[in-house]
């Protein structure tokens, strides 16, 4: 099989996973790097022993021969640079979210259909084997009818964080915590329960400078009549606390919680399953909130780009969470409640 050759944008804080998991994949290599901030990219080629390194990364396009672009830049920016990639025949990776707003997101998706490229958003978590397990169950009909689904998410971020980078907590390029730091779990409670009918929302800044909100909460009405709540804040005092999702149905209840849905903390359905037995083996204990998914989501690239698999989440499938999230924020603006889809 054809090694993929993948080229990297962004070499900062979410960088590392990708670099990590791509150097465990034998049929996958990033050739070059670039970052606005030489320095960081020279850094990430010495570290990751990356071939080329740039500060432009029009250029590094320009000059490497590449099937697919990692982008981990700010959020904001991702479409414009989805799109450069798209247009010289490049396959896109992007983080989450791929895009700040639904027109941004539709312009990459288009570009991507156009040029016939795949366009991949990273939803690692989806991958986590808790989560996993939780979605056999909800596809195999254990609940029941689903009546209602809680995800919390009680990290926290110090002001250094946000002044580490000018675009951190603005509404051009990261949005708050509902956008940037919970919409894996925004993500999850929507690929678990169904497609969404209507949302309502508070968001608020209590504890940072910063444009954006550190702290909100949601109910979602699901067109399966069940009832969602989404529980998000950067101020817990005084380290990352949990990331959970709770599933209540006819027949069963489960919350998957840890600190990054890694863990099974409660399992009952009233009718027994083989998977039963599985619910201790699954659970892990990450070193970080990113969990250990992305190199099982790389795996998927690869065999997608090598035309061994069908892409595990595409780019449609991350703009379901991006119209939730942007669904929670006008509503907060508005204090009304907000129908989906949008149409902005």
């Amino acid at each position: 099989m054809k090694k993929i050759k993948f080229a990297l944008v962004g070499c900062g804080r979410i960088s590392s996973k990708h670099f990590q998991a791509i150097e465990q994949i034998e049929d996958a290599e990033i050739i070059a790097c670039a970052d606005i901030i030489e320095k960081r990219a020279k850094e990430a080629s010495d570290k990751y022993h990356i071939k080329s390194y740039y500060k432009d990364y029009k250029k590094m396009l320009d000059n490497e021969d590449v099937d697919a672009m990692l982008i981990c830049t700010p959020s904001g920016m991702h479409p414009n640079m989805g799109i450069e990639s798209a247009s010289r025949k490049i396959h896109i990776i992007t983080e989450k979210p791929m895009a700040i707003d639904l027109k941004s997101a539709d312009k990459l998706v288009n570009a991507c259909d156009e040029n016939e490229v795949e366009l991949f958003v990273v939803k690692q978590n989806r991958l986590n084997p808790p989560v996993q397990l939780l979605k056999k169950a909800i596809d195999k009909g254990r609940f029941g009818r689903l009546f209602s689904a809680n995800a919390t998410v009680r990290w926290t971020r110090p002001q250094s964080y946000y002044d580490m980078a000018k675009w951190r907590g603005t509404w051009e390029f990261d949005g708050g915590a509902f956008m940037n730091q919970a919409s894996h779990y925004f993500d999850l409670i929507q690929w678990l329960m169904g497609p969404v009918e209507s949302v309502m929302a508070f968001t608020t800044t209590l504890n940072h400078n910063i444009e954006t909100e550190d702290e909100g909460a949601g109910i979602i009405h699901f067109r399966n009549g069940a009832i969602g709540v989404v529980e998000v804040t950067m101020n817990t005092y005084p380290k990352n606390y949990e990331g959970s999702i709770t599933i209540l149905g006819e027949y069963g209840t489960v919350r998957v919680g840890g600190v990054a849905v890694n863990k099974i903390e409660h399992w009952e359905f009233k009718d027994y399953d083989d998977d039963d037995k599985l619910i201790d083996s699954v659970t892990s204990d990450p070193p970080s909130i990113y969990g250990f998914g992305h190199l099982g989501y790389f795996r998927n690239v690869v065999d997608v780009l090598q035309n061994k698999a069908k892409p595990s989440i595409d780019g449609r499938s991350g703009r379901k969470s991006l119209e939730l999230v942007l669904a929670m924020y006008k509503s907060a603006r508005t204090g009304k409640k907000i129908a989906l889809p949008l149409h902005e």
